[in-house]
């Protein structure tokens, strides 16, 4: 385990309705062994159809379990994950 490891996510490139849907992606979440991040709808977000909604980001929630294999880096077609120690 590594305390210190520091996962962001550009929600610019990923999520948020702006950059791509990561609903449509998922790369990060199916090479992640560890399982650290999330696929949740962006919270505070007004939806046009709250029962449809349409933006979704990814949050690493469990960055101390981060092996460091960075393939959620590479695997990112958008470049939009960053790990740092």
């Amino acid at each position: 385990m590594n305390k210190k490891t520091k996962i962001s996510i550009d929600y610019l490139k990923c999520g948020d309705g702006i950059g791509v849907d990561p609903r449509d992606c998922c790369k990060c979440l199916q090479v992640c062994e560890p399982a650290i991040f999330l696929l949740h709808q962006t919270m505070g977000s007004e939806e046009k159809d709250p029962y449809d909604p349409k933006k979704w980001r990814v949050t690493a929630l469990w960055p101390t379990l981060c092996n460091l294999c960075m393939k959620c880096v590479s695997d990112c077609p958008v470049n939009a994950v960053k790990v740092v120690q």
